[in-house]
């Protein structure tokens, strides 16, 4: 069974410094993308401030998001404040059985959180397939505990066979995180796993690496995704366990880039 996943930090549907709804070029970001799973982070699903906005749809973000694309979702709320909160959210073909959201703030300036999500998929009927995103701080020693918190997580609450997504916003532009999830659990970051299976991605050049939006829809070493005008660090990552990744890519363009400030990574997937 092949399925495409894809994770995108979707700034709250906003762009800009006054704060300009984009939620509807989101909406057609992930038509665009087709995915089987998405995993979104800084979904606003409530904005008081913008409830009057011409362009702001009636309800709430993710039945907006949803609406006629995923019969399945699931929202975790992180940050709450006077005129709305936001958080993670999981969009879904696959059904999903059953979720938790779990706060992984490291301290009060950052409320952070870890969305569980069990779904059906894979090759036998009624396997289960974890689905986990997430949204690091700031600040590398809260991405480092909370990178602990999830490893902790996945040993003690994950059966060692079950096939596994992590994905999210990581914020690791110093790649702590990403050594702490290679050495101490058992997944393959997407990249990896498209090298393993069809030898290296294409080389960048030179130009790439000074220019590297100018080709859109081209897979990197290091699949840049921020910021999305321009991308050069690899913040939105997608880890695997139990499945095989035969293709990665990032879009880029000055449509995406009008959408969100990071750029969707997108992989396809197949249950092993």
């Amino acid at each position: 069974m092949k399925i495409r996943v894809a994770t995108y930090n979707i700034h709250k549907g906003v762009t800009g410094l006054r704060g300009t709804p984009r939620i509807h070029d989101v909406r057609v970001a992930l038509n665009s993308i087709d995915a089987d799973v998405v995993f979104l982070q800084e979904v606003q699903d409530r904005n008081d401030r913008l409830v009057r906005h011409v362009k702001q749809p009636a309800g709430t973000q993710l039945d907006f998001l949803t609406a006629q694309i995923y019969d399945h979702h699931c929202y975790g709320k992180n940050a709450i404040y006077p005129h709305g909160h936001h958080g993670n959210a999981i969009l879904s073909r696959l059904p999903i059985r059953q979720f938790a959201n779990h706060d992984i703030s490291d301290h009060a300036l950052e409320k952070r959180g870890l969305l569980h999500a069990i779904a059906r998929g894979g090759r036998r009927k009624g396997a289960e397939v974890h689905l986990i995103c997430v949204h690091f701080g700031l600040f590398k020693r809260s991405r480092v505990r909370q990178a602990s918190f999830l490893v902790d997580f996945v040993r003690d609450r994950i059966p060692a066979r079950s096939p596994v997504i992590i994905a999210g916003d990581f914020n690791d532009w110093h790649k702590r995180v990403d050594d702490e999830l290679r050495q101490r659990l058992d997944v393959c970051e997407v990249t990896d796993g498209v090298k393993a299976k069809g030898g290296a991605l294409p080389r960048t050049t030179l130009l790439d690496r000074v220019l590297p939006w100018r080709r859109a829809d081209n897979p990197s070493q290091l699949a840049r995704t921020f910021p999305s005008f321009a991308p050069w660090l690899t913040l939105d990552r997608i880890y695997v366990r139990g499945l095989s990744v035969s293709g990665v890519r990032v879009p880029r363009g000055i449509e995406w880039a009008r959408r969100s400030d990071h750029a969707p990574l997108i992989a396809e997937l197949e249950f092993e």
